[in-house]
């Protein structure tokens, strides 16, 4: 059920051990989060893999041993030998990409793949519900009352995020029917917003940075690019601390507080860069590291005024606008939801899946792989191997169901 990133690669392997496949996918063709991921061009794998950066409330030790049945080689070599597509890695992002930069290479190889093994699609297949049997059968049950009885269901039909490619949560529904404990969800990896300010007037400047998100539970840090928008903030390193600010929303104890150093200089740089010496405007000086807009924001920030020179700045000045650059406080409000959201946080616990098959130890028969799941990566890539590995694991399991 879902013709997805973990769904499609599910029926590959489970057609190539022998079993008779059917993917059901809800929207005419699937694989759309395939289609618009990387702005079009698919980062399909991270270069290399932490493990370390996966965010779960299951078992980490369970998440370990579910990445590691499909080492990131091995998926690599797949692409390349099962698909010809040569990954190309973007060396100032450690991500992967098909050389030919067209996720439709990705999305429709995957499928193509998966018809030559004896897959059989059917696309238009919204399911309505999802029955137990007698002897660990199925029954399928779609929407326009037709149904299925199968060996095997393998739930693949993704999470909440970007809505508009059909994800509805389905999944996590009959997850929930079905008796798995599901862990609260949220957008992850969504862009923040703020209430009209000083730093919505940046909107569509950009540069790398590092940036810190602190809540009373957790906390993360994220070095990439940050991008102002009209209505808050974007880019890498804003997506990959975001689950920290969204989760903060829920609690009493009040927002996440974000903190960014805005340049590669640390504070002993800038202290010698600011020191009180000739006629340099305190402003020249910022704009040698940081934008030219921001760097009037930022002064503006720490309480200094921009005309004046180093040998005018005085000590708490200076000291206040080392601050601002270094871990200064970046304002918030809110974030924008499932629908920019490139995952779902939370999910099933992994506790109730096999790590080994992605089958539920609630139900035999019963496969539960990709998004739906209690785990997410930061971007560029680590989502899609969570997805290729457990949508494989997944189709090799429902395969050898029965034996």
């Amino acid at each position: 059920m879902g013709a997805g990133a973990a769904g499609i690669m599910a029926a590959i392997f489970a057609a190539r051990q022998g079993a008779e496949v059917v993917l059901l996918e809800r929207t005419a063709e699937g694989g759309r989060k395939i289609l618009i991921s990387g702005g079009g061009r698919c980062n399909i794998l991270p270069a290399r893999l932490d493990e370390a950066r996966f965010v779960t409330d299951s078992s980490p030790n369970t998440l370990r041993k579910i990445v590691r049945a499909w080492p990131l080689a091995e998926q690599v070599e797949f692409f390349n030998r099962e698909l010809g597509l040569a990954l190309v890695e973007e060396t100032e992002s450690a991500k992967l990409f098909p050389a030919s930069n067209r996720a439709r290479d990705v999305r429709d190889g995957l499928l193509a793949l998966a018809t030559r093994e004896g897959a059989s699609f059917r696309g238009n297949a919204s399911v309505r519900g999802v029955l137990p049997l007698e002897s660990n059968r199925w029954r399928v049950v779609l929407e326009d009352d037709s149904s299925l009885d199968v060996d095997a269901v393998i739930v693949a039909s993704g999470g909440l995020s970007v809505p508009k490619t059909g994800s509805d949560g389905f999944g996590l529904q009959l997850a929930r029917r079905l008796g798995h404990t599901i862990h609260r969800t949220y957008p992850a990896l969504t862009p923040l917003t703020v209430h009209a300010s000083a730093y919505t007037e940046l909107a569509g400047v950009s540069l790398p940075v590092r940036l810190t998100a602190q809540s009373a539970e957790r906390s993360a840090t994220a070095t990439g690019g940050f991008l102002f928008t009209h209505r808050g903030y974007s880019g890498p390193a804003v997506l990959d601390v975001s689950h920290v600010a969204v989760r903060s929303k829920a609690h009493d104890a009040g927002l996440a507080r974000l903190t960014v150093c805005w340049s590669a200089r640390t504070a002993d740089d800038w202290l010698r860069a600011l020191r009180r010496s000739g006629n340099r405007s305190v402003i020249g000086v910022l704009r040698e590291a940081v934008p030219d807009r921001l760097a009037s924001v930022l002064l503006w920030a720490a309480g200094v005024d921009p005309t004046q020179t180093l040998a005018e700045l005085r000590r708490e000045e200076r000291a206040a606008l080392i601050d601002t650059l270094t871990s200064g406080t970046l304002p918030w409000s809110g974030d924008e939801g499932y629908a920019k959201a490139e995952v779902t946080g939370g999910g099933v616990d992994l506790a109730e899946i096999d790590p080994r098959t992605m089958q539920s130890r609630l139900h035999r028969n019963l496969f539960l792989c990709g998004e739906l799941l209690d785990a997410f990566g930061p971007i560029g890539g680590y989502n899609f191997l969570w997805a290729w590995a457990t949508g494989r694991a997944a189709g090799i399991g429902a395969a050898h169901a029965n034996e």
